[in-house]
């Protein structure tokens, strides 16, 4: 799995501009091939700053997508950001639940 991260910080004239492109991002991955997740998040902490979440099912899924016309919009929105957005391209090997907490919590007893 691929996780895709994009934290991105918006001149406040241009954030109506930029959410509008980042919702209908949002949107077309639910139905986008490979496509496991696709998440927009504004920080509480800092104003005008936007991340948004992808999770891919493999690299193939994401590059295709990265390829695609609909990408180009998203391209275009971090064009506007006030600096160079961070983006992260992650790679998941595997993930546990509930169960870590349990046996660290088992642990320390």
């Amino acid at each position: 799995m691929i996780q895709a991260t994009i934290r991105l910080k918006i001149p406040p004239q241009k954030l109506e501009s930029v959410l509008k492109i980042l919702r209908a991002v949002v949107e077309l991955c639910g139905v986008v091939r490979g496509c496991l997740g696709c998440h927009l998040y504004a920080d509480l902490q800092e104003k005008d700053v936007l991340m948004l979440e992808q999770r891919w099912r493999d690299e193939e899924d994401l590059e295709i997508h990265i390829r695609s016309n609909e990408y180009r919009n998203l391209l275009l929105a971090l064009e506007l950001a006030v600096k160079r957005p961070d983006i992260r391209f992650d790679t998941i090997s595997g993930s546990t639940g509930i169960e870590t907490i349990e046996k660290a919590r088992s642990q320390a007893s």
